[in-house]
């Protein structure tokens, strides 16, 4: 329990520091005051090695009991000592590799079941996402990642110290804080240390967001483009705005975005690196993750045509966008965000906000007046300024389409990854845009 002191008539609270330290050091630096928000951070942020936990411990429980002196709690032993510290073991179980092994079949235990039931994987002959080393040559079977070069715990960079990070993040990230308030309470701060002759984390606002900005770790940067119609304008008469108007697109690399998608370590037990086909007990085909369905084995088969490919990664982009209002009363304001996945993590990933799916840009928004909504040349042109922005954004991704490129997974191998362009996901308008057809007829 909190200690309390007594100012005047009322009793005050003594601050709580957090004592809960993740255990997964080496990838997560977050502290928590109690149990409660440790267990709940391990269940959200950790999910595969939380239940390899559980697995282990299930397995464990039926030989051994456990030591008295500590205390089982939702799978992860939390040690009786003074430091509060969680000790859990992580685990891979063979469903959660993220490797195709040489066979063409492995077994699994089902979820849920006490006992081990039969799954078979065929992968991909071909495209079966070989480790290589960072030339390319690919290395024999079985052979041990290269260790990763982890900063040192007390590297904060460009922040000095942890303080300095996490007041950034509170401020910036969870509270969204204006900068006139920051300041004010970098002042307050600075009042209540200059009989320390101390100073705040930061002098200002301004020394907040550039230090923010000069943080060289992950964030892939944003860039920007205009577009403009390029056709005849009309010889006489009003010349309609959208004529003459510039459309900003701006994005991000799509190719920067799939590499740190591929390298992020916190996807090593759930990331497919081949297409594969799943049979149970019975023989009954199993669909679940996007590498096990059929446009991906079909999109290998292709890619295969071309002997280069042998032994790669076939890595497919998921891209979807929804043109949304975000104020109504103010202006009708309008933004037309382009957000993208790649198909090798698995579907648990995606959905657990876990930074799987990821803001590519936003696109440029046409508009005209009811007089020219209806004129033939202004919905050409809104078609093909979707389409050209579309094809702009995923340039960088081109080369990597034909000619497998090295980078670097998850489960720390290399491997030579092809690119591929998988389902968009879209409303019927959009649809219809993306097919360049006309809402209500039949395509055929």
């Amino acid at each position: 329990m909190p200690r309390s002191t007594t100012t005047g008539s009322r009793p005050r609270r003594t601050h709580i520091s957090f004592h809960y330290t993740c255990p997964y050091a080496q990838t997560c630096s977050r502290s928590f005051r109690n149990k409660a928000g440790l267990t709940s951070h391990i269940r959200s942020q950790h999910r595969a090695n939380f239940s390899s936990a559980l697995q282990d411990r299930d397995s464990s429980a039926a030989q051994s009991t456990s030591d008295s002196s500590s205390e089982n709690i939702d799978g992860a032993e939390i040690s009786n000592c003074n430091n509060h510290r969680v000790s859990i073991s992580p685990g891979v179980s063979n469903r959660d590799s993220p490797v195709p092994v040489n066979e063409s079949s492995t077994e699994t235990q089902a979820d849920g079941a006490h006992e081990p039931q039969k799954i078979r994987r065929v992968f991909h002959p071909h495209l079966d996402g070989k480790p290589c080393n960072a030339k390319g040559e690919y290395l024999p079977e079985k052979s041990p990642p290269p260790a990763r070069a982890h900063p040192a715990m007390n590297d904060w960079s460009p922040f000095r110290d942890r303080v300095e990070f996490e007041t950034a993040e509170l401020l910036y990230k969870r509270s969204q804080m204006p900068a006139g308030e920051i300041n004010a309470l970098l002042d307050l701060w600075a009042a209540s240390l200059l009989q320390y002759n101390g100073h705040p984390p930061f002098a200002d606002h301004r020394d907040l967001y550039a230090t923010i900005d000069s943080t060289t770790l992950g964030g892939t940067k944003w860039d920007s483009f205009e577009l403009q119609y390029s056709g005849e304008l009309p010889v006489s008469g009003e010349t309609p705005e959208w004529m003459t108007k510039h459309y900003e697109v701006v994005f991000r690399d799509v190719r920067e975005l799939a590499r740190e998608m591929l390298a992020n370590p916190d996807y090593h037990t759930e990331m497919d690196s081949a297409p594969f086909r799943e049979f149970d007990a019975n023989g009954e085909r199993r669909f679940e993750d996007f590498m096990s369905g059929d446009w991906s084995w079909q999109q290998a088969d292709r890619i295969a045509q071309d002997p280069n490919t042998h032994g790669a990664m076939f890595v497919p982009w998921i891209m979807g966008s929804d043109k949304t209002t975000v104020s109504v009363a103010t202006g009708q304001n309008e933004y037309y965000p382009l957000y993208g996945s790649i198909g090798n993590v698995r579907n648990g990933v995606r959905r657990a906000h876990r930074d799987a799916l990821v803001l590519i840009g936003f696109l440029a928004i046409p508009k005209t007046d009811k007089k020219h909504a209806s004129d033939a040349r202004f919905r050409k042109f809104r078609r093909q300024l979707f389409h050209t922005s579309l094809s702009q954004i995923l340039q960088s991704l081109k080369p990597g389409m034909s000619t497998p490129e090295v980078a670097l997974c998850s489960d720390g191998h290399y491997r030579r990854v092809i690119y591929g362009l998988g389902p968009y996901i879209a409303d019927y308008p959009e649809q219809a845009l993306l097919a360049c057809i006309v809402q209500g007829w039949c395509p055929k």
